[in-house]
């Protein structure tokens, strides 16, 4: 799949990013770039949104720095993005807004509905007291090659 054939076929990259305004438009040039080195370019756009909803939260809900992991095994891709703040949103019940123009919160609140929406699979889940003495949560999810045949 990759443009080059010194790349190996599985491979995992993570980009560490400050509390900064930018750290989202960062993280959303990084992943492009490697999702098209990698020819997963199919998915990179979907790839783009949910990564950047996803570290413009850790940006806005934790006091920290962020961190942004892509791997992929086999056909899929898994991007994971963890921040300091261990207070782990809702992940049952999250949905878009219903887009009747309503001022119900639309500005906030619907970016795990796109992650939801979007992603094949997704999670998260909270770090606390962790030997490596890390804390904080992890938000994933991954998204899938398109299958052969």
């Amino acid at each position: 799949m990759s443009h080059d054939p010194e790349l190996t076929d599985d491979w995992e990259y993570t980009l560490q990013v400050p509390s900064d305004p930018m750290a989202p438009c960062i993280a959303r040039r990084t992943l492009r770039t490697i999702f098209e080195e990698h020819g997963f370019l199919e998915l990179a756009d979907t790839a783009e949104l949910l990564t950047s909803e996803l570290v413009t939260n850790a940006y806005r809900y934790s006091d920290g720095p962020a961190s942004v992991r892509v791997k992929r095994e086999g056909d899929r891709v898994r991007v994971a993005v963890w921040d300091t703040n261990p207070r782990l949103p809702a992940l049952d019940g999250v949905a878009l807004p219903d887009g009747d123009g309503e001022d119900d919160g639309a500005e906030r609140g619907r970016g795990l509905g796109l992650v939801q929406w979007c992603a094949d699979s997704w999670g998260g889940f909270a770090l606390r007291d962790q030997p490596q003495g890390l804390v904080g949560k992890l938000i994933w999810f991954e998204l899938g090659a398109p299958a052969a045949g």
